[in-house]
């Protein structure tokens, strides 16, 4: 798949999720939050990362609500070209970044690692019944995680959408950091390994 087709599946599966009505996105967020909730490594302690919903994105919100007490709900911030994580709380100050994402007003240099993480959440723009994933196309995710690929190590990646945005197949570039499940509203999936 070149560049330009996965840019063309891109603007196709963002108008797709866009186009969901507002009532079946509010119970897509109450599922989704009971997928999270419920897999095998759901209940591990420390900082676990969400995302602000935007353009259409599923909401984490229910699921944040929901954490248990040994999790520190965070929020990515940019900082260079990486991720990193800061807690936040509803109500607690936020600014918008280069791409006007809203993001916890800290120091980037100061917040957290994504080798800090425990659990990390990351919005899909598309993915297929073998577990690959397609983000938006800026890699952030990809980079900042990409040491998972050379060793099998925290944080669990969970990549989040809903169901209408699995298409059929999509391909594995060498950057594609893999994740460890995908949720939806209907279900999850649990990749396989491209080497087993």
């Amino acid at each position: 798949m070149t560049a330009d087709h996965r840019q063309t599946l891109r603007q196709q599966l963002r108008q797709r999720r866009r186009d969901i009505p507002a009532a079946v996105r509010i119970a897509a967020a109450e599922t989704l939050a009971a997928h999270l909730l419920s897999l095998p490594f759901a209940d591990i302690s420390g900082h676990v990362a969400g995302y602000w919903a935007m353009d259409g994105e599923i909401a984490l919100h229910r699921w944040q609500m929901q954490l248990p007490p040994q999790q520190i709900y965070c929020l990515p911030v940019l900082h260079r070209k990486l991720l990193r994580f800061a807690p936040w709380r509803p109500g607690q100050a936020l600014v918008s970044n280069r791409y006007g994402i809203p993001e916890p007003d800290v120091d980037p240099a100061q917040a957290l690692r994504p080798e800090e993480m425990a659990l990390v959440v990351a919005p899909l723009v598309g993915f297929d019944p073998l577990g690959q994933r397609l983000g938006m196309g800026g890699g952030w995710y990809d980079r900042s995680f990409a040491f998972r690929q050379r060793q099998a190590a925290p944080p669990w990646l969970v990549g989040v959408g809903f169901a209408a945005q699995q298409v059929p197949t999509l391909p594995v570039e060498d950057w594609d950091v893999t994740v460890d499940a995908i949720c939806t509203e209907q279900a999850t999936l649990y990749p396989e390994p491209l080497n087993a």
